[in-house]
């Protein structure tokens, strides 16, 4: 049986940042690239905070990432009070749904999910200048979209 949901987001080095997904049954880790997908961690904020707004009209989001050469899609679907997370792999940036394999799948409250990414969102940006963040994700910290993420979902950057 599935647990909490743990998160993982390592210091990038070299324009590459290792991540994880454990939820005690099941895991998933791979490496992830600062490009083509420049926008990806940034935009995985902005969906977060989204989902976290059960106001939102919006209930499922995609998120593109890569590897490369394997491409990832993060498919993140908000159902009342719970989230469900599904990652696929593809292959090849060619991204064929019928060559694509899912490589980990979570289901669980929501508020549960947004604190698992809250935690590793918190300790990247604790971690910014010690690990040069942006020398070594090749891109600036996402900073608006961390506060606004912050601001949604509770806590402190401080």
């Amino acid at each position: 049986m599935a647990g909490k949901l743990e998160v993982s987001f390592n210091s990038p080095q070299c324009g590459w940042m290792s991540i994880g997904f454990d939820d005690g049954a099941s895991e998933f880790h791979t490496t992830t690239a600062h490009a083509p997908h420049e926008l990806a961690l940034p935009e995985l904020m902005k969906i977060l905070t989204s989902l976290a707004d059960v106001k939102s009209a919006a209930n499922e989001y995609v998120l593109k990432w890569n590897r490369d050469p394997e491409e990832f899609d993060f498919r993140f679907v908000r159902n009342g009070s719970d989230l469900l997370i599904e990652i696929y792999q593809y292959p090849t940036d060619e991204r064929d749904v019928a060559e694509r394999e899912l490589v980990f799948s979570y289901a669980g409250p929501l508020g549960d999910v947004i604190g698992s990414f809250a935690a590793t969102f918190d300790q990247l940006y604790e971690d910014r200048e010690t690990d040069e963040f942006e020398f070594n994700w090749r891109q600036p910290f996402p900073y608006r979209e961390f506060e606004e993420f912050k601001a949604y979902v509770g806590g402190s950057s401080e």
